[in-house]
């Protein structure tokens, strides 16, 4: 071997949550490990994401990591909602806390992965390889970004952004003519503080969201110090059927067509207040029903209508799809941003952004300049940093071949014909339908236990059957079918990629889904083949 070829039990691709949890795992287990990871430091998403406004849709008492309680009460998080730049501050005190950086190579991409005598090697964009028995994808859902082919992009005389790719540095839009393309998450959370600055800021729309109010304040000194004097029992208690998001989000038991206009009315109204995502949670089959579902949904609209006074705005701004099959967003003064005259709002859902030019853009038969542009587009999620990669699985089969009519994988955690590799919430697993820190620490114990396991047995390779695996996509989408998820374009389906096979990638309920890798387990790793 090269001497540039380090072996190790575990080659991890990644230094986000997912990543750093595996290698405190692997190091808790006696297993060598090493991390390779693009960016220059830890954090994964909440490394790149630093646009304006980025901040998360889960509690912060509640996204974060369970595994050790001194650290679980030690941290002490400032909002109820953490911002970019704490939650940075967290990943980097769990690095520095475990010691994780020495075995984290920085500034490296994996370009490739090949198994061979049950190997993995993996290569890199520079002399680094890895020689490891196993490979951990720790890429994450929402880091491979979406750029749409514009014409002309490339001739734009402004500066050009992407929220999933901002700038380490301070970024200022003080008086620029700003233009943001995207109404998703990461447009609905930077659009107001742009707003604020810019001297005039045009959005975008193709697809109008909805957006519940966050009511984010600071995280009140006594909210604290109750969760933290019951924490494992708090977290218990979010794991099981009480929750299937995986965080203390109260479900009520009732119907919202078995109650009065008036008591559904402020069961709406009582969810508004509160805030955030629990909203879907109002009654109990605002997933399963149409007619529930659009009293949701006009609820919202409503709403949007009470705030943004120009009536022609407001309706471009009430969304027509199904709540909740597209990604809810969570927001602070969103709508109200639209009531300002630096604000306009542009509708290309029928008539897109047709080219660039070195001054703007062009919709239709008009042209707006800009001396900015913030491309909210998304991201390639889920799949678009694994098939980014050269990896190839047994027989030298390649992933995008493998994967060529849409993710097939078996628990979100294996693929069928790739021996040894696992990826931390893939497509198949709960990931993005639950709060992500919850599973992540399942799946990598599940990953850890799994190699453990199979050392005790004097096994070397773990694979998942075919079978397993044709059944398994089936329960993911039977499973979908049941409810109202598929009901519109999201990139829960990859539809906001064009080309991308359609197919609805993560798996509803995250309580099942951990008795059923239970069940695998107790069954002897049912529907894997150990060798």
């Amino acid at each position: 071997m090269s001497s540039n070829t380090h072996d190790v039990d575990i080659a991890i691709v990644g230094a986000g949550f997912a990543g750093m949890y595996q290698l405190h795992k692997a190091r808790s287990a006696g297993l060598s490990a090493r991390v390779i990871e693009r960016g220059a430091d830890v954090g994964g998403t909440w490394y790149w994401n630093r646009y304006p406004g980025a901040r998360c849709d889960v509690p912060s008492l509640e996204y974060s990591f369970q595994f050790d309680d001194a650290l679980q009460q030690e941290w002490e998080w400032q909002e109820r909602y953490a911002p970019q730049p704490e939650i940075l501050s967290y990943a980097n005190h769990v690095a520095d806390r475990f010691d994780l950086r020495r075995d984290i190579t920085f500034d490296t991409s994996v370009v490739g992965a090949r198994f061979s005598d049950n190997r993995w090697l993996v290569t890199t964009d520079s002399d680094l390889k890895l020689n490891a028995q196993f490979l951990v994808m720790a890429t994450g859902c929402l880091s491979s970004t979406n750029v749409p082919d514009f014409p002309g992009l490339e001739s734009f005389a402004g500066t050009v952004y992407h929220t999933g790719k901002w700038p380490h540095d301070p970024v200022g839009f003080q008086d620029l003519r700003v233009g943001v393309i995207g109404t998703g998450s990461s447009g609905i959370q930077s659009i107001p503080i742009i707003a604020e600055q810019a001297a005039s800021l045009t959005v975008f729309q193709r697809t109008a969201n909805y957006a519940i109010p966050a009511h984010n304040a600071a995280l009140d000194p006594a909210r604290q110090a109750d969760v933290k004097s019951r924490y494992a029992d708090f977290r218990a208690a979010n794991r099981q059927m009480t929750s299937a998001f995986g965080a203390e989000f109260p479900q009520n038991d009732a119907s919202a067509m078995s109650v009065s206009e008036s008591e559904r009315f402020q069961q709406y109204e009582d969810a508004w207040m509160s805030g955030g995502l629990p909203f879907l949670r109002s009654f109990n089959d605002l997933a399963l029903d149409a007619e529930a579902n659009e009293t949701a949904a006009e609820f919202v609209r409503s709403k949007i209508r009470q705030v943004v006074k120009d009536p022609a705005v407001a309706d471009l701004l009430c969304p027509t799809q199904t709540i909740g099959c597209k990604r809810i967003c969570v927001d602070s003064g969103y709508f109200e941003t639209f009531n300002r005259e630096n604000v306009t709002l542009v509708d290309v859902s029928t008539e897109p952004v047709s080219h660039f030019t070195p001054d703007g853009l062009v919709v239709g038969d008009t042209e707006f300049e800009f001396d900015a542009v913030v491309l909210a587009t998304g991201f390639d999620a889920m799949t678009g940093s694994l098939l980014a990669m050269d990896i190839c699985g047994r027989d030298g089969i390649s992933l995008q071949d493998a994967w060529a009519e849409g993710p097939k994988n078996y628990l979100g955690l294996t693929i069928a014909g790739f021996p040894n590799l696992f990826t931390v919430t893939g497509p198949g697993s709960p990931s993005v339908l639950t709060n992500m820190l919850v599973s992540i620490e399942q799946h990598v114990d599940f990953i850890t236990d799994t190699i453990e396991s199979l050392r005790a047995n004097g096994q070397s390779t773990i694979e998942a059957t075919t079978n397993a695996q044709d059944a398994w996509v089936s329960h993911v989408n039977g499973l979908a079918d049941l409810t109202l998820f598929t009901t519109c374009n999201s990139w829960y389906l990859g539809a906001n990629v064009p080309g991308k096979k359609r197919v609805f990638m993560p798996l509803l309920g995250f309580p099942g889904y951990v008795k059923k890798c239970d069940e695998v387990v107790a069954n002897g790793y049912e529907g894997f083949d150990l060798a």
